[in-house]
């Protein structure tokens, strides 16, 4: 079942992002590398990650921008059009903590009541790990990397950089969380 998601998952994003948004789908197959790296530290959730992984940023292809902000057009677009899992939805919905980024776009209560954040904490600060340790390009990267390239990428005073700069402290705990679980894996 697990594998049928991946790939459900997969051809999806693929569809979505690939020829419209090329890089936003080379970014796209890095996450979801990271994910099958950092699955081992959630036993069945592993699937979810990687599904939620493959399709976090699917809300940027063209034709599902309704309003601008990836994670609910994405959340809406896996939910009305595919009947995706309420997991995995709430999870593109909420990834990389979008609902800060909802305050600043005036969405905050519109994404809090469609889709409420998981109670998965480690779920949850996975997604963001892999999110946050990939460059749009699909490489490795520190969050503190990524945070500053989104914030060059975007400007200090655009909704993006004021979003991120208040993500930060929490995108840092997030990943930090991530790697102590997985440093505290057996090898």
């Amino acid at each position: 079942m697990e594998d049928l998601i991946k790939e459900w998952a997969t051809q999806v994003a693929e569809v979505e992002l690939s020829s419209t948004l090329p890089r936003r789908w080379t970014h796209t197959q890095g996450v979801a590398k990271r994910a099958v790296e950092v699955s081992q530290v959630l036993g069945q959730g592993a699937g979810l990650l990687v599904a939620a992984a493959t399709l976090h940023d699917v809300g940027y292809a063209p034709r599902l921008a309704v309003t601008g902000f990836h994670p609910l057009d994405g959340a809406r677009f896996l939910r009305d059009e595919h009947g995706a899992d309420e997991r995995l939805v709430r999870l593109v919905a909420n990834h990389s903590f979008a609902l800060l980024e909802a305050e600043e776009r005036g969405l905050r209560e519109e994404l809090a009541s469609e889709f409420p954040l998981l109670e998965e904490p480690l779920l949850v600060d996975a997604l963001v790990y892999c999110d946050m340790t990939t460059t749009p390009d699909g490489g490795r990267t520190t969050a503190e990397e990524r945070v500053a390239e989104i914030l060059g990428r975007y400007g200090d005073d655009s909704v993006v950089g004021r979003f991120i700069r208040r993500a930060a402290p929490e995108i840092f705990g997030a990943v930090g969380r991530v790697e102590a679980a997985l440093a505290a894996q057996p090898r």
